[in-house]
């Protein structure tokens, strides 16, 4: 078990309270009151070999598992619908107390408050959470630099190449009568209609959808809506006969981030192919 390291004065009293029965319980249990983790490293000590991260939700634990990091705790459980809305618990504290890095994307706002107020020395690392192919690629090089296990995100970034290169000719035999389809797509899930070599007719969101631009999407006469499921609101085309398909981007406990492209390409062929 990681070596726990707490400065109460850097909290309020009433957290420190809650922060304090938290470590007696963590320290009597062993840190059995846990978010999701993917700890294949289940001592949890620090060395310089295998860092020990802690990643506000699992899109963060996949792309540190991808680069090559063994011992991944996850804050936000898989369940939760929304991540930036989850509230920090005191027991999310400990969990930082002794991480080499945290790992938090720019919309999660309580990401730094959870490292300043469990009094970690971890770095503190903002993600691109993105699933654009080329994009996901560069973030996982640049973690493994980072976490000083190049060798196993270049081995990573291989075999996610390989995977996808196939994901995208299949996703192609799929297209409806030989032609790509024309996609409207949220601006979470534009990735998945690129892998899908799919046309970007027109995108929407993160913001509310106002009528206006429902009605200028609706002239694109798409033949899909990528929607996305985290940010979902409800049937965005309903009159226009476009086919609503519902893209996840978060991966699941196995913190598995090819597994995400996997799945979205098996959603898209079983909409295209009706």
């Amino acid at each position: 078990m990681a070596r726990i390291r707490v400065r109460i004065a850097r909290v309020p009293s009433v957290l420190a309270l809650s922060l304090s029965a938290a470590l007696v319980l963590t320290a009597t249990a062993c840190g059995s009151d846990k978010a999701d983790s993917a700890d294949t490293s289940t001592s949890g000590q620090k060395n310089d070999d295998a860092p020990v991260v802690v990643a506000t939700t699992t899109w963060e634990g996949a792309f540190a598992k991808a680069a090559g990091a063994k011992d991944v705790k996850v804050i936000v459980p898989s369940s939760a619908q929304h991540a930036p809305d989850y509230d920090p618990k005191p027991s999310d504290l400990t969990a930082i107390a002794g991480a080499d890095f945290v790992l938090y994307a720019p919309f999660e706002p309580y990401a730094e408050k959870i490292k300043e107020a469990a009094g970690s020395d971890a770095k503190l690392v903002e993600v691109g959470l993105d699933n654009d192919a080329d994009k996901a690629s560069a973030e996982v090089a640049r973690l493994g630099k980072l976490f000083g296990t190049e060798d196993a995100a270049a081995k990573w970034d291989t075999s996610f190449k390989s995977e996808y290169g196939t994901l995208q000719k299949e996703l192609k035999e799929a297209w409806p009568d030989g032609k790509a389809p024309a996609v409207v797509a949220q601006v979470f899930s534009v990735w998945s209609a690129k892998m899908a070599g799919a046309e970007v007719s027109g995108t929407y969101g993160p913001e509310a959808v106002t009528a206006k631009k429902l009605s200028d999407l609706a002239k694109k006469k798409p033949a899909y809506v990528f929607d996305n499921v985290h940010m979902t609101t409800g049937k965005v085309l309903p009159d226009s006969g476009a086919k609503q398909v519902e893209i996840v981007n978060y991966p699941g406990k196995d913190l598995d981030l090819l597994a995400v492209y996997k799945n979205a390409a098996d959603t898209i062929k079983k909409a295209m192919a009706l």
